[in-house]
């Protein structure tokens, strides 16, 4: 069994590591986890510095009862699981209210419509219905904002061929726009690096995994990929009729 903290690290490493969020110290985190179960405690103070992230880990942990660094927290958030089926509309209507309305200004509309429209606190939502990029990506600014929605979505693919030099050859689906919707272009092969946790399991050929950035975070099982699916389609869902009805309103 992989403890909460590890198995969120593996999956926040690859952005923190370019800088892009948790603590200002991008290297704590890689030497956190390389030093295996000894820094578990370290690990867990250190997830609070994701600003973006621990919030929905609160808020999961608090309607399940469960700590929010439990294992099974840290799954739903990042890939998505049953547990969020019970976080009820109300409890996450109002604790987004207080995390996003002051922070997001006019676009807190977009935030609100999102989880009006079935959005749940999954990483998927805070990428396509919190973060701007989707509407930076409708006002022209498409190479960089369609790269950064890309790399940091949890995307899925299969191992193809074996392990070298920490880096693998890996088949997975990009996000596509096409001036109007984001949508799921077919399966190309791109070399990634795994994980370096050093209790991540090892990955071989035909495996399946999770993907951030240009990281393996884990290998995932039939059911853990159904899971991420469902909820990164729901919330590109979301995403796309959002621009639906932001032309309607341009357009009245």
């Amino acid at each position: 069994m992989t403890s909460g903290p590890a198995l969120f690290t593996r999956f926040a490493y690859p952005p923190n590591s370019l800088g892009y969020c948790g603590p200002a110290d991008n290297s704590l985190l890689g030497e956190l986890i390389t030093a295996g179960e000894a820094a578990t405690q370290d690990l867990r103070k250190a997830t609070t510095a994701f600003a973006g992230a621990w919030p929905y880990l609160q808020l999961i942990g608090q309607v399940t009862g469960h700590d929010p660094l439990d294992a099974a927290v840290v799954e739903a958030y990042w890939l998505g699981s049953p547990l969020l089926d019970r976080v009820d509309l109300l409890t996450w209507g109002n604790s987004s209210d207080d995390r996003f309305r002051s922070r997001a200004g006019f676009e807190w509309d977009k935030i609100e419509d999102g989880i009006n429209a079935g959005g749940v606190p999954n990483h998927a939502f805070h990428v396509f219905c919190v973060y701007p990029w989707v509407g930076l990506l409708r006002s022209g600014v498409v190479e960089q904002s369609l790269q950064v929605l890309d790399r940091c979505r949890i995307r899925w693919g299969r191992v193809v061929g074996e392990v070298v030099e920490d880096r693998v050859l890996v088949s997975s689906a990009p996000l596509m726009w096409d001036g109007d919707r984001l949508w799921l272009g077919p399966d190309q092969l791109e070399t990634v690096s795994v994980s370096i946790d050093p209790l991540a399991p090892v990955v071989e050929s035909g495996d399946l995994v999770a993907l951030h950035w240009d990281y393996v975070c884990d290998r995932i099982t039939e059911g853990q990929l159904g899971h991420l699916q469902r909820n990164h389609e729901r919330h590109l869902s979301i995403a796309n009729s959002h621009g639906t009805k932001l032309a309607a309103r341009l357009e009245a």
